[in-house]
């Protein structure tokens, strides 16, 4: 079965222009990469919870914001590895400079038996569509492109 997380996709609008929030993993993989790194704030959905509330959830714990406002749902996409993400997009704003990400710890340098404590995320940013097409984990396009489909109707 495969692995299912869920998120909620935050969009503003700045000038009539459509932006969204994404968020740049934490961590020393992440460190040095950019276009196709940034996600939605996600995680895993755990035992009977809802995704809706994994998607609430998990906001909070990513960027220290409680996530409020109308959530619409989108469509469920599947990334490359199989994982199913379940998101909601919701229309607000935020202050990036004072995100405040959870934490994980892992073994770093590999092999140094030194665990070192990172953040899930290392910064939030809100992109114009053209540029969070090119930033976001390809799959999670999908998600992008039907919030602007909501909003050209």
């Amino acid at each position: 079965m495969p692995k299912t997380s869920a998120g909620i996709l935050m969009f503003r609008r700045q000038k009539d222009q459509l932006q969204v929030l994404l968020v740049h993993p934490g961590g020393p993989f992440w460190k040095n990469k950019d276009a196709g790194a940034w996600t939605i704030p996600k995680g895993e959905v755990e035992g009977d919870e809802e995704p809706i509330e994994t998607a609430r959830r998990e906001f909070e714990q990513e960027t220290g914001v409680k996530p409020t406002g109308e959530l619409i749902q989108l469509q469920p996409i599947t990334q490359r590895g199989g994982k199913v993400v379940h998101a909601w997009a919701v229309q607000g704003d935020l202050d990036i400079t004072a995100i405040k990400s959870n934490t994980f710890k892992m073994e770093w340098p590999p092999k140094s038996r030194k665990e070192v404590e990172f953040p899930e995320i290392d910064r939030a940013e809100f992109f114009d569509v053209a540029t969070a097409v090119v930033k976001v984990n390809p799959a999670q396009t999908q998600l992008i492109h039907e919030l602007c489909e909501l909003f050209a109707k």
